[in-house]
């Protein structure tokens, strides 16, 4: 049988690409490292790794070994959170996930009044605009602009988001307002770019609008980051589709064309199926719940 002490130092090593930094995550030395990767190999009969300058990169059986050493890691782990989580009182770290969006404008800026209600619990915000592996514990909760289809996660509807074009006031000073759509032709339009999925669904709705109504929209710049839109909006640049809970009160920016709405999707609460009766996810659900019902989106 393997020696899992031996998998945890291989995984270690595998995610950081060297034996250096696997070391410093794991308070070993960098020899130690090297000692018990060469004792794995030696067992297995098989080089794991290819080495050289720049670092570590997994060979064929590596990667192999890799999936399954990540995958038991990822269940460990999901163990020692529902152990842990048996207190009457919430506690332990709560590690949440979702779109740099959606985090940065409206989750972060409550995430301080929840830490004050559950001073036993702390929070670890990971914004990546690509889905998290729930199921392999890359994270606890996800806040998805998407309904998942995976059947091991739980998933609650959060709020209804809406969709409409925004601008800074100087801009419109400079500018001029847009009453009608077809004045869009004479504004800079900033859009979302980018070959990879869009963190929410039909970003770039004003342009498909705009064309079923005969109007061929030019944007004058593309990001590959929503917020980066709203960051090209404040800065006067242009106009741009916004999902309204980025602008949570900004003084910044204005909605124009109040008239012209895009798409509204649903966002969602997602868990695993493991964390069902975990005490700490029960009262973040509830506290985000709670702000929904007081924030009109």
């Amino acid at each position: 049988m393997l020696d899992w002490n031996k998998l945890r130092i291989f995984h270690a090593a595998a995610e950081a690409g060297s034996f250096t930094r696997a070391g410093e995550a794991l308070n070993l030395s960098q020899s130690a490292i090297s000692r018990q990767i060469s004792a794995l190999e030696d067992e297995l009969g098989v080089a794991l790794f290819h080495r050289h300058a720049r670092g570590l990169k997994l060979t064929e059986r590596g990667e192999a070994l890799f999936r399954t050493a990540h995958e038991v890691q990822s269940k460990l782990a999901m163990a020692e959170a529902v152990l842990a989580d048996v207190k009457d009182k919430p506690s332990g770290e709560l590690k949440i996930t979702t779109t740099v969006g959606f985090g940065s404008t409206w989750l972060v800026p409550r995430v301080g009044e929840f830490l004050d209600l559950y001073p036993d619990v702390s929070v670890d915000i990971l914004l990546e605009d690509r889905m998290l592996d729930l199921s392999m514990r890359e994270a606890d909760i996800a806040i998805r602009m998407r309904e998942s289809t995976q059947p091991d996660l739980v998933q609650r509807r959060l709020l209804t988001v809406h969709n409409h074009l925004y601008a800074s006031p100087e801009y419109l000073k400079r500018f001029g307002a847009p009453t009608r759509l077809e004045d869009l032709l004479r504004h800079r339009i900033v859009t979302y770019g980018d070959d990879s999925p869009p963190p929410v669904p039909e970003i770039n709705w004003v342009v498909s609008h705009a064309r079923r109504a005969g109007i061929n929209l030019q944007p004058r710049l593309t990001v590959n980051n929503i917020y980066s839109l709203l960051q090209a909006v404040e800065h006067s640049f242009g106009i741009a589709a916004l999902p309204d809970y980025m602008i949570v009160s900004n003084p910044k920016v204005v909605q124009v064309l109040p008239d012209v709405e895009g798409p509204s999707f649903d966002t969602y609460f997602v868990y695993p199926d493991e964390l069902r009766d975990s005490k700490k996810i029960a009262v973040f659900r509830d506290f985000l719940l709670n702000k929904v019902a007081a924030w009109k989106f």
